[in-house]
């Protein structure tokens, strides 16, 4: 049975950073950021915003774009290494707001950047068994990447959510069964202890890690897939790559090695043909964890000017810890079109710059977000409004 996604919801902050400013306010070259990671802005969410209403609004975007009535949705799992409790699922609170079935099944999952990937896979099983009796999952990656105010890895902050609706009828994109490859292995690259709100990495190492993974996934991938190596690169029977973006360097680096796996010895003269269009959304969002690679999937749907229809499209995902996959989907008729009615870039270009002396108050206030009394939360859409008798309350 075929099976892939229907359709797709992006969401993001209202307001973001120029990095451009956030350096020279650190007094660092503006070009270190800007050049050095690859992204120009990145999300900064307010206090009325968090891992919930991120999710539920990529969520309803996804489900209004397909058409799709909630009472269609017999699955819903939310990819998060943010969460709002230790033990109620970001899922409860989007079935609640989205208003889903009683008779959905709905949980999270947690592993870093890899678990909005493992939902995914689950979904996908989940509808080519037959277990799905025609009903459609929804697959959220919801995440809000955070640092800290002064520190090393301030620069690759950003938030954000991707949603997917996962279904038997894959208007975008097909992923093809049984070509997949996995690359897992216990490393501490990057981690955050239940203690801290802010998340520890060993910069260094986790790109290494990374790439560890990519070759070990890709590797594994070509085996799962059985298919003659050809002449050439193997990557060139993809039309694009898809990277997991923590920022948008990391895909070049990427890139680089898994073309020079494939023996090319110019291994960065593909990059933009291969993977540039994949960058032009996360490049001004920032690090979104789980939902990155597949918001770079969002942008190559949106901005690639040729025709993609039919193509095969290469994808890989990595979670530190680590787990990887690389994986792959063909691209529907009339997909890209549906992407674009969507009006991503407009939407980005909508949000409001925040001033970096407005940005550290932010930061400041979200420390005690948890905390937050309940306020009445102005603007459209999901808010958060704070916690009455420890449980967190949501305005729609």
């Amino acid at each position: 049975m075929q099976a892939g996604l229907e359709a797709i919801g992006v969401a993001v902050p209202d307001t973001y950073v120029e990095l451009a400013d956030l350096a020279m306010a650190r007094g660092v070259a503006p070009g270190k950021y800007v050049e050095g990671l690859g992204v120009t802005r990145m999300g900064v969410p307010l206090v009325d915003e968090d891992t919930v209403t991120l999710a539920s609004r990529a969520a309803r975007m996804a489900l209004e774009s397909a058409g799709c009535s909630p009472e269609d949705v017999g699955l819903l799992v939310v990819g998060t290494e943010t969460a709002v409790d230790h033990s109620k699922p970001v899922a409860s609170y989007v079935q609640g707001l989205l208003g889903l079935s009683t008779r959905c099944r709905i949980f999270e999952t947690k592993h870093a950047c890899y678990g909005g990937t493992a939902a995914l896979q689950l979904a996908l099983d989940w509808v080519r068994s037959g277990s799905a009796k025609g009903r459609k999952a929804l697959i959220v990656c919801s995440d809000i990447a955070r640092y800290g105010v002064g520190t090393p890895g301030e620069p690759t902050q950003g938030a954000g959510a991707v949603a997917m609706l996962v279904s038997d009828t894959p208007a975008l994109l097909a992923l093809e069964a049984g070509k997949t490859g996995v690359y897992s292995k216990d490393v501490m690259d990057f981690w955050r202890p239940l203690y801290s709100k802010d998340a520890l990495v060993d910069g260094h190492y986790s790109v290494q890690c990374y790439l560890d993974a990519l070759e070990g996934a890709y590797r594994a991938y070509q085996e799962a897939a059985a298919e003659p190596v050809g002449e050439g690169a193997y990557s060139d029977r993809f039309a694009a790559l898809v990277y997991h973006v923590p920022y948008g360097k990391m895909s070049r680096k990427a890139h680089r090695h898994l073309r020079t796996l494939d023996g090319d010895a110019a291994p960065d003269a593909s990059f933009d043909r291969l993977v540039g269009n994949s960058l032009v959304l996360p490049s001004q969002v920032g690090n979104i964890y789980t939902g990155s690679m597949y918001l770079a999937l969002a942008s190559l749907l949106s901005t690639a000017p040729q025709d993609l229809t039919g193509q095969r499209v290469g994808l890989f995902s990595y979670g530190s810890g680590s787990c990887a996959e690389f994986f792959s989907g063909v691209v529907q008729a009339g997909a890209q079109e549906r992407v674009k009615a969507l009006g991503l870039e407009a939407r980005l270009s909508r949000r409001r710059a925040l001033s970096i002396p407005e940005y550290e108050d932010v930061m400041r206030a979200r420390e005690h977000l948890d905390e937050r009394p309940v306020a009445d939360a102005a603007g459209s859409g999901f808010r958060y409004q704070g916690t009455r008798d420890h449980k967190r309350i949501y305005a729609t």
